[in-house]
């Protein structure tokens, strides 16, 4: 290459650079200012907006609800910022309201996880001659002359420019209320260093949660906490009114954004939940003991149907499934919740749990494996190896073509089973070995199916004779009376209350005389004081 050459790139080279200097120095004198935002410019359909991102702290103190738009002010409820459903706007508004109760956890999600995140908000920007009739914005058609965005473009293209957001303008979530809402309450928390915690109707609990609280249990420091109030997070704007539109075009197109905004967010599953929750210890393993432990996980079989639901709550009496994802869940925290009790949702200073360290979750995963290898071998489970189907185990005699009934067979007592277990194993000291083999002989005499029948010791805790339906209110006392026959009460006090509280599941009220009758173990009805214990294991 010549010199000639050499002195046309440095030239050129040097060009670019002052250019971009250039660039630079316009860029921090617009973007410097606090009634200015750097925007792309978007278009999908008939709607444009403009993308950029803002701190959390302007949004907080800027952008206000949905409810609080003027379309709604009629009818908006200042207590609580939801949009008050009656004829008029049932049909337009399917929102849900917004749950208060929520926003203490999305705060401390943002103030004590490293790795946090909130998606993007869609927000409608308006001015203040929008609601005014007589404004000169609108022409003698009632149509805008202009658009209320003020958009500067800084291309040739009209793509990227700035977007005017200064106080004269007033800005509304349509989507991402739930995040404002937690935004907020860390913006409050940071500079009150305390925030109340409400129920879902905005009613105060009397809990508070203080930064105090965050520091102690967490060990995060101030510094990183106050850090937070600027850190950036997206937002698409969308103007009130376009040029051309009358007011009640207007209208239409941002309530119909609204709706379908919202109409699109599909609700998770109770399942789903659990499979995506990467910061519940419990739920991280429910998932390895689902697709790694031999009594659960999928097997290469033509004949083999799956054992877990993964993502309803409930099982219907023809499912094949053993078990839910949730339900797994509820085992795994069940039994491990006694030796991992740090693990749980802080709800007494209602402070979220935090993903435990790996070395902790590979321990839980072992205690959790070695309890359900012991399970796997019980006579109930060991009858699916020779091809036995789990809903006819499951199943009542009177449903379908009948069934066994057994208890095992059902996500609440599979849940009340391990609760028990983890309270002897981890509270009482009790060897896991030694519990799973009196269970396995109080499987074998039949202590786990046939719960319809009155010589069950589950019928009228998990089974309801009057609506003949499993009941599963009963888990509670169910896994009080597993304790008792695995023999972890001791008290006398203790397990008069639990003869009690049998005795009175045991009583039904007769449909012809109204009266109360309690039925014991052979089918007869007695003074509920006849109603014994059964015999410790």
């Amino acid at each position: 290459m010549n010199q000639t050459s050499n002195e046309l790139v440095n030239q050129i080279l040097q060009q670019e650079t002052e250019e971009k200097q250039v660039l630079s120095l316009l860029l921090d004198r617009h973007l410097s200012r606090h009634d200015q935002l750097l925007v792309q410019k978007t278009q999908m359909g008939s709607t444009q907006g403009y993308i950029g991102s803002v701190s959390l702290e302007w949004l907080a103190s800027r952008v206000r609800f949905a409810a609080q738009l003027p379309l709604f002010q009629r009818k908006y409820d200042h207590k609580t910022d939801n949009i008050i459903r009656d004829a008029e706007t049932v049909e337009e508004l399917q929102q849900r309201p917004l749950d208060w109760s929520r926003q203490s956890h999305l705060a401390q999600y943002l103030a004590v996880l490293e790795n946090h995140k909130f998606p993007p908000v869609l927000v409608v920007i308006s001015g203040g001659w929008v609601n005014d009739p007589d404004a000169e914005e609108w022409d003698t058609e009632r149509q805008a002359i202009r658009t209320v965005a003020d958009f500067i473009p800084l291309d040739q293209q009209n793509t990227v420019g700035l977007l005017n957001i200064s106080e004269e303008f007033s800005i509304f979530a349509l989507d991402g209320q739930h995040r404002l809402m937690g935004i907020q309450g860390l913006m409050e928390l940071l500079k009150t260093g305390k925030l109340e915690v409400y129920n879902k109707y905005k009613k105060p609990t009397g809990a508070i949660i203080t930064i105090d609280d965050l520091i102690k249990e967490y060990g995060v420091n101030s510094a990183y906490l106050q850090k937070l109030a600027q850190e950036k997070i997206g937002i698409e704007i969308i103007p009130a009114v376009v040029k051309g539109e009358t007011y009640e075009e207007a209208r239409r197109r941002v309530r119909s954004v609204f709706v379908h905004v919202n109409r699109m967010a599909i609700s998770l599953s109770k399942g789903q939940l659990v499979l995506l929750n990467e910061d519940d210890g419990f739920a991280i393993i429910a998932r390895r003991i689902a697709i790694s432990h031999p009594l659960f996980k999928d097997q290469d079989n033509d004949d083999w149907k799956p054992r877990v639901n993964w993502d309803s709550a409930t099982i219907s009496s023809k499912s094949t499934v053993l078990t839910t994802l949730q339900a797994l869940q509820d085992m795994v925290e069940g039994y491990l919740g006694y030796k991992f009790d740090h693990w749980k949702n802080k709800d007494k200073k209602n402070l979220i749990s935090l993903r435990p360290d790996e070395k902790e979750l590979e321990q839980g995963f072992k205690e959790a494996k070695k309890v359900f290898n012991y399970l796997a071998n019980l006579p109930s489970y060991e009858r699916l190896k020779h091809g036995y189907k789990t809903f006819a185990l499951r199943r009542f005699s009177h449903e379908g073509e009948g069934g066994e009934a057994n208890i095992l067979f059902r996500p609440v007592g599979q849940i009340a089973l391990l609760q028990a277990l983890g309270f002897l194993v981890f509270r009482k000291g009790v060897a896991l070995k030694t519990v799973c083999e009196k269970l396995r002989r109080f499987d074998l005499e039949g202590g786990f199916d046939g719960i319809e029948n009155s010589r069950s010791i589950w019928y009228g805790i998990f089974y309801d004779p009057m609506k003949k339906r499993i009941q599963v209110s009963g888990k509670k006392l169910a896994t009080r009376l597993m304790i008792y026959l695995l023999g972890g009460v001791e008290d006398d006090l203790e397990k008069a209350e639990i003869r009690k509280a049998l005795a009175e599941a045991r009583t039904i009220k007769d449909a012809a005389t109204n009266e109360e009758k309690t039925i014991d173990f052979k089918g007869k009805f007695v003074d509920p004081k006849k109603v014994g214990l059964p015999h410790i294991l």
